[in-house]
Protein backbone atom coordinates (compact mmCIF):
# COMPACT_ATOMS: atom_id res chain seq x y z
CA UNK A 1 0.00 0.00 0.00
CA UNK A 2 1.71 3.10 -1.48
CA UNK A 3 0.84 5.87 -2.97
CA UNK A 4 3.15 9.24 -4.92
CA UNK A 5 2.70 10.94 -1.57
CA UNK A 6 4.19 7.93 0.56
CA UNK A 7 7.14 10.26 2.60
CA UNK A 8 7.73 7.24 4.86
CA UNK A 9 7.55 3.35 3.97
CA UNK A 10 7.39 0.91 6.60
CA UNK A 11 8.57 -2.52 5.96
CA UNK A 12 7.74 -5.68 7.46
CA UNK A 13 9.05 -9.06 6.62
CA UNK A 14 5.95 -11.27 5.83
CA UNK A 15 2.34 -10.69 6.93
CA UNK A 16 1.58 -13.43 10.10
CA UNK A 17 -1.56 -16.18 9.93
CA UNK A 18 -3.94 -13.83 10.58
CA UNK A 19 -2.95 -11.17 8.64
CA UNK A 20 -3.00 -13.24 5.82
CA UNK A 21 -6.32 -14.72 6.94
CA UNK A 22 -8.13 -11.53 6.57
CA UNK A 23 -6.00 -9.85 3.69
CA UNK A 24 -5.17 -7.04 6.06
CA UNK A 25 -1.55 -5.82 7.43
CA UNK A 26 -1.09 -6.18 11.10
CA UNK A 27 -4.50 -7.80 12.00
CA UNK A 28 -3.79 -9.61 15.23
CA UNK A 29 -5.30 -7.57 17.58
CA UNK A 30 -2.09 -8.47 20.35
CA UNK A 31 0.08 -6.86 17.34
CA UNK A 32 1.05 -3.58 18.66
CA UNK A 33 1.40 -1.77 15.21
CA UNK A 34 -2.13 0.23 15.24
CA UNK A 35 -1.07 1.30 18.45
CA UNK A 36 2.19 2.47 18.15
CA UNK A 37 1.19 4.55 14.74
CA UNK A 38 -1.35 5.98 16.70
CA UNK A 39 0.96 7.31 19.43
CA UNK A 40 3.53 8.50 17.18
CA UNK A 41 1.15 10.34 14.99
CA UNK A 42 -1.30 11.68 17.88
CA UNK A 43 -4.12 10.42 15.24
CA UNK A 44 -6.52 8.01 15.64
CA UNK A 45 -6.52 5.01 13.89
CA UNK A 46 -10.22 3.94 13.59
CA UNK A 47 -11.18 -0.05 13.63
CA UNK A 48 -12.59 -0.16 10.23
CA UNK A 49 -9.15 -1.74 8.39
CA UNK A 50 -10.26 0.87 4.71
CA UNK A 51 -10.90 4.31 7.33
CA UNK A 52 -6.64 2.74 9.01
CA UNK A 53 -5.23 2.31 5.35
CA UNK A 54 -6.66 6.08 4.68
CA UNK A 55 -5.27 7.40 8.04
CA UNK A 56 -1.72 6.13 6.77
CA UNK A 57 -2.30 7.62 3.39
CA UNK A 58 -3.13 11.08 5.21
CA UNK A 59 0.13 11.08 7.38
CA UNK A 60 2.08 9.83 4.00
CA UNK A 61 2.78 6.08 5.25
CA UNK A 62 3.28 3.50 2.96
CA UNK A 63 3.15 -0.42 3.49
CA UNK A 64 4.86 -3.37 2.20
CA UNK A 65 6.65 -6.69 2.89
CA UNK A 66 10.54 -7.32 2.96
CA UNK A 67 9.95 -10.86 1.16
CA UNK A 68 7.84 -11.43 -1.86
CA UNK A 69 7.00 -15.13 -0.69
CA UNK A 70 8.23 -17.97 1.32
CA UNK A 71 7.58 -20.66 2.75
CA UNK A 72 6.46 -20.91 6.93
CA UNK A 73 4.49 -22.18 9.28
CA UNK A 74 2.77 -20.61 12.08
CA UNK A 75 3.55 -16.64 12.06
CA UNK A 76 7.18 -16.09 13.32
CA UNK A 77 9.63 -14.87 11.31
CA UNK A 78 12.31 -17.37 12.53
CA UNK A 79 10.13 -19.52 10.82
CA UNK A 80 10.38 -17.87 7.68
CA UNK A 81 12.31 -20.47 4.76
CA UNK A 82 13.61 -20.37 1.33
CA UNK A 83 12.64 -16.36 1.03
CA UNK A 84 12.19 -14.56 -2.05
CA UNK A 85 12.89 -10.96 -1.79
CA UNK A 86 10.38 -7.94 -2.86
CA UNK A 87 11.99 -5.58 -5.38
CA UNK A 88 12.52 -2.85 -2.57
CA UNK A 89 14.83 -0.85 -4.58
CA UNK A 90 12.17 -0.48 -7.54
CA UNK A 91 9.54 0.60 -4.85
CA UNK A 92 12.18 3.06 -3.54
CA UNK A 93 12.66 4.77 -7.03
CA UNK A 94 8.99 4.85 -7.76
CA UNK A 95 7.92 7.02 -4.91
CA UNK A 96 9.36 10.46 -5.60
CA UNK A 97 8.58 11.91 -2.75
CA UNK A 98 9.92 8.88 -0.16
CA UNK A 99 12.64 10.32 2.89
CA UNK A 100 12.34 7.00 5.03
CA UNK A 101 12.45 4.03 5.51
CA UNK A 102 11.38 1.81 8.64
CA UNK A 103 12.01 -1.76 9.23
CA UNK A 104 9.54 -2.98 11.54
CA UNK A 105 11.51 -6.07 13.42
CA UNK A 106 15.03 -7.50 13.00
CA UNK A 107 14.68 -9.50 10.20
CA UNK A 108 12.57 -7.20 7.78
CA UNK A 109 15.81 -4.81 8.93
CA UNK A 110 18.72 -7.52 8.15
CA UNK A 111 16.85 -8.59 5.08
CA UNK A 112 15.79 -5.32 3.11
CA UNK A 113 18.53 -2.38 4.40
CA UNK A 114 21.34 -4.04 2.65
CA UNK A 115 18.71 -3.78 -0.51
CA UNK A 116 18.63 -0.16 -0.05
CA UNK A 117 22.46 0.69 1.33
CA UNK A 118 23.61 3.21 -0.59
CA UNK A 119 20.12 5.39 -1.62
CA UNK A 120 21.28 8.65 -1.47
CA UNK A 121 18.97 10.89 0.55
CA UNK A 122 17.05 8.01 2.81
CA UNK A 123 17.45 7.53 6.08
CA UNK A 124 16.74 4.23 7.18
CA UNK A 125 15.04 3.44 10.69
CA UNK A 126 15.28 -0.16 11.84
CA UNK A 127 12.69 -0.38 14.56
CA UNK A 128 11.62 -3.14 17.30
CA UNK A 129 9.17 -5.23 16.07
CA UNK A 130 5.51 -4.61 17.03
CA UNK A 131 4.82 -8.06 17.17
CA UNK A 132 3.29 -9.36 20.15
CA UNK A 133 6.06 -12.38 19.87
CA UNK A 134 8.62 -9.31 20.56
CA UNK A 135 8.12 -8.94 24.15
CA UNK A 136 9.84 -5.49 24.64
CA UNK A 137 7.36 -3.39 26.77
CA UNK A 138 5.29 -1.02 24.90
CA UNK A 139 6.90 2.29 26.41
CA UNK A 140 10.41 0.86 25.07
CA UNK A 141 9.36 0.34 21.56
CA UNK A 142 7.26 3.59 21.80
CA UNK A 143 10.88 5.48 22.38
CA UNK A 144 12.03 4.05 19.14
CA UNK A 145 9.04 3.92 17.52
CA UNK A 146 9.32 7.66 17.90
CA UNK A 147 11.77 8.23 15.09
CA UNK A 148 9.25 8.15 12.84
CA UNK A 149 7.81 10.87 13.63
CA UNK A 150 9.83 14.10 12.16
CA UNK A 151 8.72 12.48 9.12
CA UNK A 152 5.16 12.49 9.78
CA UNK A 153 2.99 15.96 9.24
CA UNK A 154 2.59 17.73 12.36
CA UNK A 155 4.52 15.43 14.62
CA UNK A 156 8.19 16.71 14.17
Amino acid sequence: MVDDQTRVLILGSLPGEISLARAQYYANPRNQFWRLLCAVSGRDMPDDYGARLAALRAIHIGLWDVVGSAERTGSLDGAIRKATANPLGDLVASLPRLKAVAFNGGRASATGAAALAGQPGLVILPLPSSSPAYTLSFELKLARWQALAPFLPDCG
